[in-house]
């Protein structure tokens, strides 16, 4: 009964840690794969790199191409966006 005395603080620690740390990072990771496969045609996003356009095709699962301005074009892998500003209204059945 002594040895499993000196094992509860650790095992409180590590449930704190658990709660404190780990569950919202992998809350936080899951919420960033469901908007990343969710990004479609005229959502407006932000790249790691600090770069904002506009999706312009949604290329295969880890790409996109974002026009940055005008007329210009950049791919960008889908991992790298960090944010959506504005999403678009998915296109209505008819």
């Amino acid at each position: 009964m002594e040895a499993f005395a000196q094992f509860v603080p650790l095992i409180l620690i590590f449930a704190i840690m658990y709660f404190l740390l780990i569950r919202p990072q992998q809350k936080k990771m899951k919420e960033h794969q469901n908007m990343v496969s969710n990004l479609r045609r005229g959502d407006q996003v932000v790249t790691q790199g600090g770069v904002i356009g506009k999706v312009s095709k949604v290329k295969d699962d880890n790409e996109v191409e974002v026009e940055i301005a005008e007329n210009v074009k950049v791919r960008v892998v889908k991992a790298t966006v960090t944010q959506v500003l504005s999403k678009t209204e998915p296109a209505k059945a008819e």
